[in-house]
C-alpha cells in the first residue's frame, strides 16, 4: 500500500510486513545499504519470520552473521561483487557469488529473481515529495516505480540529482536514522603508482572523457592529470580524487557529446569531503548502471579513455582481474564494460594498469599463462594498452608474437628471460 504525502516514519521492523517466504530483496551497494532495515531483516530471519529469502547486493560494507551462512535456509546473501566483508564469507561458502558484468545486473535481477522488494538508504524527502538515493543509483534505480521500495532516510546522506529520485507514493514505508556514512580514505600512491600514472596521463588528450576507479594507481593518475584541460567524466565510481580536478578547472565536460558539462556516475564512495561535494551539486548526474556502463552508450562518446587495474595478465593479453593467486577476490565489475566501450569510441583508448610484480617482487604479474584457478575478466581481443612502471605495451591489432614481445618488454627485468623462454615453448615467439 503506497504511503501518502503526510506519511510518517515507521520503525525499521515494519519492513517485515512486506516480506514473505521465498522473496528476493534487492539492496544497493556500499553506502546505499539501509543498515537498520537490514538489521531488522536479519533479526526477523533469526526469529523464523520467513524462509527462503535472498538478499541480492554488490560490495557490502557491513559485516553480519547471515553473510556467513548462519541462517541460509531463511536468509541467504547473493553477492554480485565481493568486498572485504563478503570475501571471507564466500570462501567459507556462507554466501553465493553470481558472475556478471556490472552493466547487466539490473537485467539479471529482472530475469532471475522475483524482484520482490528494494530496501535502500536515502536522503530526506524534499518539499515535492521526492527522496534521493544519495550516493547511489546503481542497479536499483531501474526498479523505481516498478518494485516496492522501503527506505531508510539518513539525515547525513547527501542529496544528489539524476535518475535516483523516489517519490513518496512509490514507497511502502520509510524509517529514519542519523548515521555517518562509511568513509574510504584515498590510498596514498607509491612511486611505482606515479610512474604508471605518468605513462597513462601523457596518452590522455585534452578534452577526453575519462573513466577511472578507486585505488592507488587511479589516485596517482588523477594527480598526473592536473595540467590537462576540459576533461569530461563518465565513470561507474566517483571518488575523492576527482574533486581536485573539478576545483582546478580540469574537469569541465564541455567537449562531451553526451550530457555536456555533467559528471556522470552510478555510485560514489570516498570520504566526507566527497559526500559534501555531492550534496545539492547539480553538476553531478547519477544514472542507472545499465546506462552508465553500457558499452553502446560509452562508445557514443568520442575520445573516451578507460583506465582499469588487473592483478595478472598472460602473454596474449588475457586479464585476470577478479582473482588473486587463483582465488576469487572480487568480481568483474565494470572493467569489461568500459574496455569495450572505449574500443567502440571514436579515438577511444583503453588502459589496463598493473605493477610488474607481486609478493615483494618475487612474482611476476605478467605470466606466460594465468595462474591455475584464475578467471579471465577482460578478453584478449578487447585489451588495448597494458601499462606497468616499465612502459606501455600496445595490444590492439597486434599479432600473438608482437603481443608477447611487447608484454615481456614491460615485465620486471628479472623475469624477462624466463618469460621469453616460456613464450618460445608455447610457440608464441
Amino acid at each position: 500500500m503506497a504511503v501518502d504525502r503526510t506519511s510518517r516514519p515507521v520503525p525499521p521492523e515494519a519492513v517485515l510486513d512486506h516480506v514473505a517466504d521465498g522473496d528476493d530483496i534487492i539492496v544497493p551497494l556500499a553506502n546505499g545499504e539501509p543498515v537498520s532495515v537490514v538489521d531488522a531483516l536479519e533479526a526477523g530471519a533469526a526469529e523464523g519470520r520467513f524462509r527462503g529469502v535472498r538478499i541480492h547486493q554488490m560490495h557490502a560494507l557491513h559485516d553480519r552473521p547471515y553473510l556467513h551462512g548462519t541462517m541460509r535456509d531463511r536468509l541467504l546473501h547473493v553477492s554480485y561483487f565481493l568486498s572485504p566483508v563478503t570475501r571471507p564469507a564466500f570462501h567459507e561458502r556462507g554466501c553465493e557469488l553470481v558472475p556478471n558484468h556490472f552493466s547487466e545486473v539490473p537485467r539479471l535481477l529482472r530475469e532471475t529473481t522475483k524482484c520482490s522488494l528494494v530496501v535502500a538508504a536515502a536522503a530526506p524527502m524534499d518539499r515535492h515529495g521526492y527522496f534521493s538515493l544519495g550516493t547511489n543509483c546503481d542497479y536499483v534505480a531501474p526498479f523505481i516505480g516498478r518494485v516496492p521500495f522501503f527506505l531508510e532516510v539518513n539525515h547525513q546522506m547527501p542529496r544528489t540529482f539524476g535518475r535516483n529520485q523516489v517519490h513518496v507514493s512509490q514507497v511502502v514505508g520509510w524509517t529514519e536514522v542519523d548515521r555517518p556514512l562509511v568513509e574510504v580514505p584515498p590510498v596514498e600512491p607509491t612511486e611505482v603508482d606515479h610512474a604508471i600514472a605518468r605513462l597513462v596521463a601523457e596518452r590522455v588528450p585534452d578534452g577526453a572523457t575519462i573513466q577511472v576507479g578507486i585505488g592507488s594507481i587511479p589516485n596517482a593518475l588523477l594527480v598526473a592529470l592536473r595540467d590537462h584541460r576540459d576533461l569530461g567524466v563518465h565513470t561507474e565510481l566517483l571518488s575523492d580524487g576527482l574533486i581536485d580536478l573539478v576545483d582546478r578547472g580540469v574537469v569541465t565536460g564541455t567537449r562531451k557529446r553526451l550530457r555536456t558539462g555533467k559528471i556522470v556516475t552510478t555510485f560514489c564512495l570516498g570520504t566526507r569531503k566527497l559526500y559534501d561535494f555531492l550534496d545539492q551539486n547539480p553538476a553531478v548526474e547519477m544514472l542507472p548502471v545499465d546506462h552508465v556502463n553500457d558499452p553502446r552508450v560509452i562508445g557514443q562518446e568520442p575520445c573516451f579513455v578507460s583506465i582499469n587495474a588487473t592483478t595478472e595478465i598472460d602473454l596474449i593479453g588475457q586479464c585476470a582481474s577478479e582473482t588473486v593467486a587463483g582465488r576469487y577476490w572480487s568480481s568483474s565489475g565494470g572493467q569489461a564494460d568500459f574496455a569495450r566501450g572505449a574500443m567502440y569510441s571514436e579515438h577511444g583508448r583503453g588502459f589496463i594498469v598493473l605493477h610488474s610484480t607481486a609478493a615483494g617482487g618475487e612474482v611476476s604479474r605478467i605470466r606466460a599463462t594465468l595462474t591455475p584457478g584464475s578467471v579471465v575478466t577482460t578478453i584478449k581481443n578487447t585489451v588495448d594498452h597494458v601499462v606497468t612502471e616499465y612502459g606501455v605495451a600496445e595490444m590492439r591489432g597486434r599479432s600473438i608474437s608482437e603481443r608477447a614481445r611487447a608484454l615481456i618488454s614491460i615485465a620486471h627485468p628479472r623475469f624477462r628471460d624466463e618469460l621469453t623462454a616460456e613464450a618460445k615453448a608455447l610457440g608464441y615467439i
